[in-house]
């Protein structure tokens, strides 16, 4: 198996758990704030310790774009991290939701831990944007400064878990909390309706809070 692939596979791996156990959570929950921020970032610490020196556990296309932008990606990495991601966000939301539909819980009524706007209106689609930035910097921000030094190396994945632990805290009783366009697009397409709708939201303001991040730490770290 190539080195390429392995990486892929990880990544896919790695996204469906956060998928499954973070969106899981917050389902069972009924999206209690503290078990669903710790939820996301214990599945981070797994993944991190699991796949980290396979794929590096992006499991995150902003992570992967800010990667990219500080060359630590290559275009053609960086489109592989990103469809592994993406499908394995959508694994991750089916195994929810067939869970639950063995449990008799519609699909509609749970709904799969999907993000949405803090209000359903202009003035909220724009607040949303703006929270999903922040939060997306910060989170970026942090990883960029923690995986660019190899001697912090061996306490990355923690760092990395309770900065996501820390960004949800904020964000799940504003939009959910997206900081990852995999994660929120998965949910929303199994679900449609609003969630689909307003999904553009949690794909594009992620992006951007992640290059971003990039760009600043690109700034702040030239020498």
């Amino acid at each position: 198996m190539s080195k390429e692939l392995k990486k892929y596979i990880a990544e896919f791996i790695g996204t469906a758990i956060l998928v499954l156990f973070g969106c899981g959570t917050a389902v069972i929950t009924g999206g209690d704030v503290v078990p669903t921020a710790l939820a996301f970032g214990l599945a981070i610490v797994a993944a991190a310790y699991a796949i980290g020196d396979i794929s590096g556990c992006h499991v995150n296309p902003a992570v992967s774009l800010a990667m990219f932008i500080n060359k630590k990606l290559k275009g053609a990495e960086f489109c592989g991290y990103v469809c592994a991601q993406i499908l394995g966000a959508l694994g991750g939301a089916l195994l929810l939701w067939a869970i639950l539909a063995l449990c008799g819980v519609d699909k509609a009524t749970s709904g799969l831990g999907a993000n949405s706007f803090i209000v359903d209106n202009t003035g909220g689609m724009w607040a949303s944007i703006l929270v999903e930035i922040i939060l997306t910097f910060v989170f970026v921000y942090t990883i960029l400064g923690v995986t660019s030094d190899k001697n912090k190396a061996h306490i990355a994945g923690l760092v990395i878990g309770l900065t996501l632990t820390f960004v949800h805290l904020l964000g799940i009783g504003w939009t959910g909390t997206s900081v990852n366009p995999a994660r929120s697009l998965a949910p929303a397409i199994l679900l449609g309706g609003t969630a689909l709708s307003q999904v553009w939201v949690f794909l594009v303001a992620p992006l951007i809070g992640g290059a971003l991040a990039a760009y600043t730490f690109r700034l702040l770290n030239k020498k």
